[in-house]
């Protein structure tokens, strides 16, 4: 995800020409505008020249860009961007509008970079640079076409760009074409064999086609490199390269099934200071499957009880009584499902539907395929088994499905799901009583399978009463529905691959429905499993019924990051 800067020297030119600043110039100015200056020094240096307040227009903008310039070295992209934006008033230039779309992009947003990009290739000629970073952008974004699109006419201009090569290769990778992605990053790694970056986005192509062997070599040594020569570009965001690294060497290990070494690596991972969202979330991953790889290191007992409420639906050959596999042996091209519903609540309003919702969807996901695990009125530690259960066993499926019907809170933007047997009240550890539903993304977040979580968790929330009681003093609030997926920096991920749907829009209240299901399991039960339907077009349907049904008082909503065409049922 390497960003690049234009060179600066657009805009160091006449820099300092009062003789009377002879002795400011030479103590302060090269501190200030050299590249190569420590951040800390950089931003002192820019500090006193602010201070001296005799430059205006240009010069001034310079300044600030410089300043821009050192935070950027420290990831601070709050300040980055109001120095740029800064800059950008006193002088708008193709420098400053790169700085700040790339500081936006580095706190994972998307829509202001691609505007910023756009400005800057509009105030000078064609640039390699900003192609190559708006390219970034388009690929946060999900559209892997305009971001090929943008690395084709950055690699015409500058024919050697490594990270071109490897960032086009990712937005191949994105759309199912391996091949294609793994000429272009060995290219990149022919380009340039000290960088570490490519070498990590082929550790995630061996892992996708699994060949785990070279992926945890290709992820040794881009540690190794990063390591030995940490990146200086000061558009890279520090620590970045080495937490992705040890990330992705860690689900490699992982997948094989060599949780020491996984557990080794998600702990290097998570004792790296991330500034910018990639590195967050790729954090948030490492905390999760760390969790679930010291599970699975851990002897399991034979005759382990089977928790209440939940049924065991992993199908057992006849005559055969080995265990269920692994992850490491799970077949690349399995299907699987987590489906929940709750409603038999002990504290708060029942709920007659769930149960009946889960069961429908559970048959309609087996009838086309799928393996699923479900359960009926789980209570908390049935249900965290459960789900850390099937975030293990789906680490080598090709598509996993989530479903949950029932209860559900958001908390400070965050959003909970409910066990049948949680009292909530108010204070700091209320939210431990539930499921974080980020934990249950960034679980599925490596990057090698299609996820699709579907949650119809929005009913007529009976908890945000006493969420609300907690008070502010604590930093919570309790709102109404269901909160819409944000970036790390909040909590939440949508990554690579996935799509969430909710059964209404964020911030408002499903139907539990007066039949034996609710208005949108009903429908969904009713077309998940049609042939050939893509499983946007089959959300479209399910949304289309629901809306007629309920009258317009609830429109199911969704949001994807899905890397392709997905059919739930096959053409």
């Amino acid at each position: 995800m390497r960003r690049l800067l234009v060179a600066l020297c657009l805009l160091t030119a006449a820099l300092w020409s009062a003789p009377a600043l002879a002795q400011a110039r030479n103590q302060l100015g090269p501190l200030c505008t050299t590249d190569t200056t420590p951040p800390d020094q950089m931003i002192d240096a820019c500090n006193k020249i602010v201070a001296l307040k005799v430059f205006r227009g240009g010069q001034l903008a310079t300044i600030y860009f410089w300043r821009a310039v050192g935070r950027n070295k420290k990831g601070d992209y709050t300040r980055v961007i109001a120095d740029a934006s800064e800059a950008i008033r006193l002088q708008p230039s193709q420098a400053a509008y790169n700085l700040r779309g790339s500081a936006y992009y580095d706190r994972g947003e998307y829509d202001i970079p691609i505007t910023d990009f756009d400005d800057a290739l509009k105030l000078g000629p064609p640039s390699s640079t900003i192609f190559h970073n708006r390219g970034n952008a388009w690929r946060g974004k999900g559209d892997y076409a305009k971001a090929i699109a943008d690395y084709d006419a950055t690699i015409k201009l500058e024919p050697k760009s490594a990270f071109s090569f490897q960032n086009r290769g990712i937005a191949k990778e994105a759309l199912g074409d391996l091949d294609g992605a793994l000429a272009d990053i060995n290219q990149a790694i022919r380009l340039d064999p000290t960088l570490p970056q490519p070498l990590i986005n082929r550790t995630a192509i061996w892992r996708a086609k699994g060949d785990l062997e070279r992926a945890i070599a290709d992820g040794s040594e881009a540690i190794r490199l990063a390591k030995e020569k940490p990146p200086t570009n000061i558009m890279t965001p520090p620590n970045s390269v080495l937490i992705s690294g040890y990330i992705h060497r860690a689900l490699a290990y992982e997948a094989k099934g060599d949780y020491t070494r996984a557990s080794d690596d998600y702990k290097a991972t998570l004792a790296i200071v991330a500034s910018d969202a990639g590195s967050k979330a790729n954090q948030a991953t490492a905390k999760v499957r760390l969790s679930l790889a010291t599970d699975a290191s851990a002897p399991i007992p034979r005759d382990a009880p089977t928790p209440s409420g939940q049924r065991q639906t992993t199908p057992v050959q006849q005559g055969n009584a080995t265990p269920a596999p692994s992850p490491a042996l799970t077949s690349p091209g399995k299907r699987m499902a987590l489906v929940i519903g709750n409603g038999a609540y002990t504290h708060v309003k029942a709920l007659p539907n769930p149960p009946n919702d889960a069961r429908a969807v559970a048959k309609s996901l087996r009838d086309i395929g799928f393996t699923v695990s479900d359960g009926i009125d789980l209570d908390r530690a049935a249900m965290q088994r459960m789900t850390r259960d099937f975030l293990r066993e789906a680490a080598r499926a090709q598509v996993a499905v989530v479903y949950y019907a029932g209860h559900g809170v958001q908390v400070d933007g965050r959003n909970y799901l409910i066990p049948v047997d949680v009292e909530l009240k108010a204070g700091s550890g209320m939210t431990e009583a539930m499921i974080d539903m980020d934990t249950i993304m960034a679980g599925l977040g490596d990057q090698v399978r299609t996820n699709i979580l579907i949650f119809d968790a929005c009913r007529n929330n009976p908890m945000a009463q006493q969420v609300a009681s907690a008070g502010t003093n604590r930093g919570i609030e309790g709102a109404s529905g269901l909160a819409a997926p944000t970036t790390l920096g909040a909590g939440a991920t949508l990554g690579a691959g996935t799509l969430i749907a909710f059964a209404t829009a964020p911030g408002q209240v499903a139907l539990d429905g007066e039949g034996a299901n609710s208005p949108f399991s009903a429908a969904l039960s009713r077309h998940i499993g049609t042939p050939g339907l893509e499983v946007q077009q089959m959300l479209t349907r399910v949304r289309a019924e629901v809306v007629s049904s309920t009258k317009n008082k609830q429109v199911p909503w969704s949001n994807s990051s899905l890397l392709g065409e997905v059919y739930l049922a096959e053409k």
